[in-house]
């Protein structure tokens, strides 16, 4: 184990913004990442543990004890077919994402094509059950590799012992900082169709014959991800951000019915639809739009995305502090005009 003192962590971020780490470790192993947990519980310093940094502000002052970054590698395919006849590949935590899935493409593997361009690495996705344009990760991960921080055992959990929903799991609710992943397993369909099923890649391929094939659908997520400035490009100011900043809000009934009310008055029609049995989920996006917050919108250090409403950009010596007071800013005023709580996204690091 190699242990740093006072790395700047804002290079690590995609977002540009955060101040240094007291202690720093990269783990490219298990054992790496059980000494550092030794080390940080010996200092009785915080720990943090850091992925591929796509979705997280990390705090001006940065972080006063060890971050610890997995840089677990290794794509692995198991040459046999599971009982359900699924390829099964074991990835470390610290891939990039987008390596995978484009390996799973290549091979013509279903299942997590949609997620295409998703920066960030592979230890990150089960967190937030990451999920895109109609996909998420939950539908195909078979299982999680992780070091108990309560007894420090490596544990294998299984697609239900990690509860996924919207955008969580028992890694970013109940079970908060107790597991770092190590690896995960996912079980995808050889030779499989993708899914097409969301109205943009519809719209994409509108007026085809024939079903695009996994590359196609691909090629043609990675696309419209960049016209959001969702695909990270160099150069593009656009894509300083940590991703979209806001989670779509799943409304009961009476919460929903509350919002339609207020948008007829303002001559709106709500756009919606059905995310749970007795819920609805409605666009962050249009409900950040309609309050006042254009694309563009901003200052000359940070703002909104010009091609996406949920981004929050750094445009150049931004702060956290910068960061927090625009989120806030767009909290207060669509709660205020819409009675809706925007929940933050990404995860905000030592504040």
């Amino acid at each position: 184990m190699l242990l740093l003192e006072n790395i700047p962590l804002a290079p690590l971020t995609t977002i540009k913004i955060g101040g240094p780490a007291r202690y720093f470790v990269e783990a490219k192993s298990i054992g790496d990442a059980q000494e550092a947990v030794t080390f940080a519980r010996s200092r009785d310093l915080p720990l943090f543990v850091l992925g591929g940094g796509s979705n997280l502000v990390i705090a001006d002052a940065g972080w006063p004890g060890l971050v610890l970054k997995i840089a677990i590698s290794g794509i692995d395919r198991q040459s046999a077919h599971n009982e359900d006849g699924k390829v099964v590949f074991e990835v470390g935590a610290g891939e990039p994402w987008d390596k995978f899935v484009s390996r799973a493409v290549m091979t013509r593997c279903a299942g997590v094509e949609c997620l295409s361009g998703i920066p960030g690495s592979v230890g990150g996705t089960p967190v937030q059950n990451v999920g895109a344009y109609g996909q998420e990760v939950s539908e195909t991960i078979a299982s999680v590799q992780v070091l108990d921080l309560k007894d420090g055992q490596v544990r294998e959990l299984c697609n239900e012992a990690c509860g996924f929903a919207y955008r969580a799991s028992i890694f970013n609710t109940s079970e908060r900082g107790r597991f770092i992943i190590l690896r995960v397993t996912y079980a995808l369909t050889p030779e499989g169709e993708p899914y097409i099923g969301y109205a943009e890649l519809k719209r994409h391929f509108e007026g085809r014959e024939t079903l695009p094939d996994l590359a196609e659908t691909r090629e043609a997520v990675r696309h419209i991800r960049a016209r959001k400035g969702m695909l990270i490009v160099p150069g593009d100011a656009d894509c300083q951000s940590a991703g979209s900043f806001f989670k779509n809000p799943i409304l009961s009934e009476e919460q929903h019915e509350d919002l339609r009310r207020r948008a007829a008055a303002r001559g709106f029609n709500v756009p919606s639809y059905p995310a749970l049995e007795t819920r609805k989920k409605v666009s962050a996006a249009w409900l950040v739009e309609r309050s006042g917050f254009a694309r563009g919108f901003g200052s000359e250090r940070v703002g909104i995305s010009s091609k996406h409403a949920l981004a929050i950009v750094n445009r150049g010596g931004a702060t956290a502090a910068d960061v927090l007071t625009l989120k806030e800013q767009i909290q207060n005023r669509v709660r205020e005009i819409w009675g809706v709580h925007l929940e933050p996204e990404p995860v905000l690091v030592g504040f």
